[in-house]
């Protein structure tokens, strides 16, 4: 995982969404391409770079596959957004 990837994914505004989306719980394709208007080629698209990222995860339970927000990672870069604009103390 690089940095600069996660922020590119991040980015991207539906990418924010689906982000925000898993949140709120786990998801499969389906179920999240029911909150945009994107053909699942495009879903498939925006999820594969969130994967690759980092930012989420994906498990196959039978035939759906569910999507995961990683949280070590989201966890990472905001500890690495705090440190960045954090007052250093004499």
């Amino acid at each position: 995982m690089q940095k600069t990837d996660i922020f590119s994914a991040l980015s991207d505004p539906s990418r924010r969404d689906i982000i925000s989306l898993l949140r709120q719980r786990d998801m499969t394709h389906g179920e999240l391409r029911e909150h945009f208007d994107f053909t699942k080629p495009t879903m498939t698209h925006h999820l594969q770079i969130l994967r690759q990222s980092g930012l989420i995860t994906v498990e196959r339970k039978g035939k759906y596959k569910i999507y995961s927000l990683n949280v070590s990672v989201v966890e990472e870069i905001t500890a690495m957004i705090i440190n960045l604009f954090q007052k250093k103390q004499n």
